[in-house]
């Protein structure tokens, strides 16, 4: 089957398409046929060697994966050949089949796509467990989101608007606030402009800005603290500037804020049975419509050094898609 495979950390524009052996199915396990697999940031940085964590050489890149079952274990009863699932391994969904184990498998909403699917996983876990279980975003709230455009920023769009919050975007150009304003965002807010925080408080008129959902890092989040309001909550999600801030203490306490760091990854390792609540939550929305998961660019997985470096480089609009189909 064909994969990509990392050999060597490098940039990623060197990656290609190999062929390499199908996986072995245990008792436990399903094999699926990949139609979409979702990246992330930190996929791109793993293949640089630039993300704090570096798994062992050889590997296959990409853990949200979409597809179809195609063979089912020995042990396996409760889902079937043809049933459509998404499913989020620790690596290799940059290839055409992969096996997991059953029990970590999600069914795909009939109203999904598979890119959708795989589009969604990570990001929404991200902003629900951000957003919800540690902001606390209520209905009628302001929030913030920098970085509005990527798959980051959507997903928190989107799910903030499904708690029925006031959402302002922040991004770098005209085409990525374009993308925010698909997503539902209320207000625009060009960030590449050097009095943007001027902009942002003359259109909100006096409302107060409650929560700063900030996965970029960098100058931007400075700005974004001094423009909470008392009592507000600023979410340190990452730092896709490549530069983390050094946010001055004495501000929240002068201001009265709350820093919380949002990681997901990191909260469902230690309390991995708060995972499938969250999961089941976001797929019951996204069947009743009250979330949208959008996509962003689609890649061949051919072209998948490609789409990386576009990532790093900070041209991707939306959740980046490998798709298979």
């Amino acid at each position: 089957m064909k994969a990509i495979v990392c050999e060597n950390f490098a940039p990623p524009i060197h990656l290609s398409t190999q062929t390499v052996p199908e996986p072995t199915l245990g008792p436990d396990q399903v094999m699926i046929d990949i139609k979409a697999t979702g990246l992330g940031y930190v996929d791109a940085l793993m293949v640089a060697g630039l993300y704090q964590i570096k798994p062992p050489l050889p590997f296959i890149p990409g853990n949200e994966i979409a597809g179809v079952i195609c063979e089912v274990g020995t042990d396996v009863s409760k889902i079937s050949v043809g049933d459509r699932v998404l499913a989020m391994p620790s690596r290799g969904g940059l290839a055409e089949k992969i096996a997991v184990r059953a029990d970590t498998c999600i069914p795909i909403p009939d109203r999904a796509s598979f890119e959708a699917a795989a589009a969604f996983l990570v990001n929404y876990c991200t902003a629900y467990h951000g957003l919800i279980t540690l902001g606390q975003v209520k209905a009628g709230e302001s929030v913030l989101i920098l970085g509005a455009s990527g798959g980051v920023g959507t997903a928190a769009i989107d799910l903030a608007k499904s708690e029925g919050a006031f959402v302002i975007a922040a991004a770098s150009s005209e085409a990525k606030l374009d993308m925010a304003r698909r997503q539902g965002a209320d207000l625009l807010i060009n960030y590449s402009e050097s009095d943007w925080r001027d902009t942002l408080k003359k259109a909100m008129d006096g409302r107060p800005l409650n929560l700063v959902y900030d996965p970029v890092g960098g100058d931007f989040a400075e700005a974004g603290l001094r423009s909470l309001a008392p009592g507000g909550r600023f979410l340190v999600v990452g730092f896709a500037t490549g530069t983390i801030p050094k946010l001055p203490a004495n501000l929240t306490l002068l201001k009265q804020v709350s820093v919380i760091g949002i990681n997901w990854g990191g909260h469902i390792a230690i309390h991995p049975e708060a995972s499938a609540p969250v999961v089941n939550e976001l797929v019951d929305r996204i069947d009743r419509g009250t979330i949208n998961p959008l996509t962003g660019q689609h890649y061949s997985l051919d072209e998948t050094g490609k789409a990386m470096t576009a990532m790093l480089e900070r041209q991707a609009i939306g959740k980046t898609i490998i798709c298979q189909e």
